[in-house]
């Protein structure tokens, strides 16, 4: 679980857009950038290099949300 205000101060590396948690992957979504970052041991790692890219059918459910 990540602390809702760190969530909030959190921005993505890459586009400085906000992110958003998706608890059940343990993973911090950028929806500007399409970056994932993962959360290991309720750290976020916040490194380019870490991330992986949304896939098209995740990018098409975030769009319908």
């Amino acid at each position: 679980m990540i602390d809702k205000k760190l969530l909030s101060l959190l921005v993505c590396p890459v586009s400085k857009a906000p992110l958003e948690y998706d608890a059940d992957r343990q993973e911090l979504v950028c929806r500007a950038s399409g970056l994932v970052y993962p959360v290991r041991d309720g750290i976020p790692v916040m490194l380019e290099s870490e991330a992986r890219q949304l896939t098209l059918e995740e990018r098409e459910r975030l769009d319908r949300d």
